[in-house]
């Protein structure tokens, strides 16, 4: 099935409640996901997104479950949940609310977020007052299914959120109890920014003749992220964060670090160097977490640092760079960690600090993306010696995937310029089931 060609939101034919919704929002143009996925979504056909994150993913798969739901009210009194998502961290899980939440303002339909992490309370007189789509991480539905608190037999859309950050994670075996307690004649969609074998088994096993939209080259980071590799010493990476501060035209930063622990201690040397900045990880509250979000985006705070943990959780607008204080050591992280820059088509720059300890974890980032990142020198940092690094990487020499020299030229610290388809479509064995 081929997709049309649409300039504005007006073409997908959405109800008049939800189209008010993203007038208000602000959205005119869909974004090429938003464009490739809607057609498909909206006549009920089980759909596989891949695409980095940034790129709108969200609104491809709320819109449709509004406009769903209020084309196809539920009648009664009751209102059992109709449509469930499964996002892989609380973060996200309140991202997609509060998205709902804008685009469904004027339709009259509840949304509930379930979570791990704060008491089950509120969230259950929520579930018990009746909700018309639940917003959810694994651990904490199922939770709720074993106390009998929720009901997913009248679900008519399912979806799976950052499906491979879910398997990073390992929640697969919990998305897949999820996955069995959902009716089989229902609308499936999965989206994921990178498509990992296990993640291919799982959409194989679970949907039903999907159509596939993919944005942008599997693997490969969004075009708009300029990528630059810094090799240098790990007692001097401190003091080069700072230099990147003070001489890059910065809006706002995400520093990712390899621990909680050395994300609260570059936090409090930034604090001392003068410059605005908040840390992000699993030991802070929910509460905290939120809060320093907020700020973070109301630009209170210039730079946050973070850990992996809160790599798919940050989604604000305006982050001008990601600097990978320490290199990943799974390549996949690298993507969703530059992925918080260069969002919805904007421009953004991705700097990686490489210490010779961690010359091995940057050759398997270059292999994974299949592309030779660009090394810079900053004046007054020297890279580590030569045997220093091939010491440490086991004396082999730095390979080149690509089998391009690496280019590596002096920076004197100044920033880079960067530059519907027709009716009849069935969902699951014959479409959604109508309740």
């Amino acid at each position: 099935m081929s997709t049309p060609s649409v300039d504005t939101f007006d073409a997908f034919g959405f109800a008049p409640s939800v189209l008010r919704g993203v007038r208000d929002a602000g959205y005119t143009t869909p974004t090429p996901v938003q464009a490739a996925a809607l057609p498909y979504a909206l006549d009920g056909i089980d759909v596989v997104g891949v695409a980095q994150t940034g790129t709108g993913k969200t609104a491809a798969f709320v819109l449709p479950i509004l406009d769903y739901l209020v084309k196809e009210p539920s009648g009664g009194k009751r209102r059992p949940i109709r449509a469930l998502v499964v996002t892989p961290t609380r973060e996200l899980a309140i991202q997609v609310t509060e998205a709902a939440a804008q685009y469904g303002k004027h339709t009259g339909l509840r949304v509930a977020t379930i979570y791990g992490g704060v008491g089950k309370g509120k969230q259950r007189t929520a579930l018990r007052n009746g909700v018309d789509v639940v917003v959810a991480t694994p651990g904490r539905l199922l939770d709720f299914m074993g106390e009998g608190v929720l009901d997913l037999g009248f679900v008519d859309v399912l979806v799976l959120d950052e499906a491979d950050r879910m398997f990073d994670m390992g929640f697969i075996k919990d998305v897949r109890k999820i996955v069995a307690a959902v009716p089989e004649q229902r609308q499936t969609m999965l989206f994921s920014a990178t498509m990992p074998p296990p993640i291919q088994d799982l959409a194989k096993s679970i949907l039903y003749k999907p159509e596939t939209v993919e944005i942008g080259e599997r693997r490969d980071p969004a075009a708009t992220v300029t990528q630059r590799a810094i090799r240098v010493a790990e007692s001097e990476k401190q003091a080069l964060l700072e230099r990147l501060i003070e001489t890059e035209d910065v809006d706002r930063m995400i520093v990712f670090s390899r621990t909680k622990y050395r994300a609260d201690r570059i936090r409090k040397k930034l604090d001392r160097a003068g410059f605005n900045a908040i840390a992000i990880h699993s030991n802070r509250s929910q509460g905290q977490r939120q809060r320093a979000l907020k700020g973070f985006e109301a630009g209170q705070y210039q730079i946050m640092v973070a850990t992996d943990i809160a790599a798919r959780g940050i989604d604000v607008d305006g982050v001008s760079h990601v600097v990978n204080f320490d290199a990943p050591n799974v390549p996949e992280d690298y993507i969703h960690r530059i992925g918080r820059t260069g969002r919805a088509q904007a421009t953004g720059d991705a700097i990686t600090f490489v210490s010779a300890e961690e010359s091995s974890n940057f050759d398997a980032i270059e292999k994974h993306t299949g592309r030779s990142i660009e090394q810079v020198r900053i004046d007054g940092f020297e890279p580590p010696a030569l045997a220093t690094a091939l010491q440490n990487a086991g004396g082999k020499k730095r390979s080149n995937p690509s089998g391009h020299r690496s280019r590596q030229k002096s920076q004197g610290g100044g920033r880079n310029s960067k530059g519907r388809a027709g009716s009849g479509g069935r969902g699951r064995n014959g479409g959604r089931g109508q309740r």
